[in-house]
This record gives C-alpha cells, structure tokens and sequence, in this order.
C-alpha cells in the first residue's frame, strides 16, 4: 500500500506487543514516524523501535501508565517535542480480567475502566488541542466487539469499551470542524501471544462456530485498516465503529 503517511507522526498505546505491535509496524512502513507507548513491556518496545529503525524509518519507545492523566498530558509533549509533530493517536493499551460480573468485587473493576475507559479520556484530551492547533488528524480506538454486543466474562471491560465507542461519536461530531476524524475498530478474537492456547486448542470448534469465516483473526487482519483511516484516504469518513470480527458481530 502506499496511503500517503510520509511525514506524518502516530502515538499508538500499548504499541509493543501484539496488535499494537503490528499497528505500529504498518503505520512505519507506510512512512509514518510511530511512538510506541508501552506500560510494562519495556524489551518489546525496544524491539518494535529497532525493528522500525533498521527498516529506515523513524520511532522512539515511551513508558507511560495511560491511567494517569497528568502522565499523559508529559507523553504526549514529549512525542510532540521528539518527533516535530502528532498527526495520528491510536487508543490501543487496554486490561482485561475475564470474570463473571456477579462474580466480581467492586475493587477489581477499577483498573480495567482506568484503562479501558479513562485511559483513552486522557489520550484524547491531551492529543486532541494538539491536532486542532496543525488543523487536522485522526483519532482511532480498539475495543473489543463485545462492547457492541456484549459477552459473558467481559462484563467490566465492555462496559468500558462501551462507553468508548459513545465517546468516538461525540468527539467525531466536536471535533470535525478542526478536521479530526475519530473512529473506533470493534475486534472479534484475536489470536495473540497471551492468549491460551491450550484453553483454545480445546475449544476451538465451539469457538469458530459463531464465525462465519471460521478463523479467529490475527494482528494483521487489523493493522491495515487503522492504517486506511490514518489515511487521507479517510478523510470523510468519521464518528464510526467499524467491526473486524470475522462476522461474528453484524450489527
């Protein structure tokens, strides 16, 4: 592809890792610059960085807890000041304690909407004057389906992502008159590193028979299209949740 991000800079959270890590690769090889935010996994980061480098284009790691908001407003300065620009923000870091909701205390909700949600609150507010003042950019969300449709277990978290997508509708309509585009990916199951693979192999058939294209999806099924709306490409297209579910969600 060729979506014309020469020169552009994107932030995206949780960027070391899995789909984070495949979002922030695409986005370099489509010539933009990519802070690769991470919460913990310091060597991953590294390595998207070095990986990124050594392919000739531009990225730097940042260590920030996207759950405090004061520790945002410094990341998303210092990406501004390391990297000349921000033109791109991809609200991917996310926290998942798969329960039943019943099941759950109150004090175990706390951090899944501190990321899930407030996490992204943070991001957005803090980018948002950013790509107002340069007259244009693009603001994208990855939530899980089941905050379109719901899901046993993920009550907490969907709740969360939920709201998001609430969020992406309003900001789409707030923030279009700076050209701001804002939209979010609903995901079905990605198949990553930390999944559980023995729990999978096991339930694989039962899982795959709510997929019309019976495959779980993989990192690359996504990147592309945060990609597309990073894009000019784009340019009209706003307020939407788009799902990338394998048809497990048609709503």
């Amino acid at each position: 592809m060729n979506l014309g991000l020469a020169g552009k800079v994107a932030l995206v959270t949780g960027g070391a890792r899995d789909i984070g890590r495949e979002i922030s690769l695409t986005l370099a090889r489509e010539g933009a610059a990519v802070a690769v935010n991470y919460m913990h996994s310091k060597p991953d980061a590294d390595s998207v960085v070095a990986e990124i480098t050594r392919a000739g284009g531009r990225a730097a790691a940042y260590q920030t807890d996207v759950a405090d908001y004061a520790a945002v407003g410094r990341l998303i300065d210092r990406v501004v000041a390391d990297l000349g620009r921000l033109d791109v923000v991809v609200n991917n870091a996310g926290y998942v304690e798969a329960k039943l909701f019943l099941e759950t205390k109150p004090e175990e909700w706390k951090r899944q909407v501190d990321v899930d949600l407030y996490g992204v609150f943070n991001i957005c507010h803090a980018a948002a004057p950013k790509l107002a003042a340069q007259k244009g950019g693009r603001i994208i969300s990855i939530v899980g389906d089941s905050a379109r449709v719901g899901q046993p277990r993920l009550g907490v978290s969907a709740g969360a992502r939920g709201a998001v997508l609430s969020l992406t509708r309003t900001l789409a309509k707030e923030l279009g008159r700076q050209n701001i585009t804002v939209n979010s990916l609903a995901l079905g199951w990605i198949e990553t590193s930390h999944s559980d693979q023995e729990w999978i192999a096991k339930n694989r058939e039962r899982i795959l028979a709510f997929y019309p294209i019976r495959r779980l999806g993989k990192p690359e099924d996504v990147a592309p299209l945060v990609a597309f709306l990073a894009s000019d490409l784009a340019g009209w297209v706003t307020g939407q949740t788009i799902s990338v579910s394998g048809g497990y969600s048609t709503v």
